[in-house]
């Protein structure tokens, strides 16, 4: 029995690897996140609304957006384009919204 070279399979093999993520980063389907590209939750604080008591909170608005998508809380931010998030809680659970659920985000 004639032995095979095995390289010429390693190195096919390892080749359509990186030409398979090439091209689905390049399409989108593959992000590759960065630490700048995170909201963290502890930059955000709920401020109970107690009956009777005052609460103060700044004029000038967030530059995040959320919506209610499907009865999820979904994070836009304004000034990073294509940073999206849904709002989770320390056990990472979905915070839940009512309202009018929307398909998608109209900019």
């Amino acid at each position: 029995m004639s032995e095979r070279n095995v390289i010429p399979l390693i190195l096919t093999a390892v080749g359509s690897v990186i030409g398979t993520v090439a091209v689905l980063s390049y399409y989108g389907y593959v992000h590759i996140a960065k630490p700048e590209d995170a909201l963290l939750l502890a930059d955000f604080t709920m401020l109970k609304t107690i009956p009777g008591e005052d609460y103060r909170v700044s004029l000038k608005p967030a530059p995040q957006v959320a919506q209610c998508i499907d009865g999820v809380l979904v994070m836009f931010d304004t000034e990073q384009k294509g940073l999206t998030g849904v709002l989770v809680d320390s056990r990472k659970q979905a915070v839940r919204c009512e309202g009018a659920a929307i398909g998608q985000r109209n900019d």
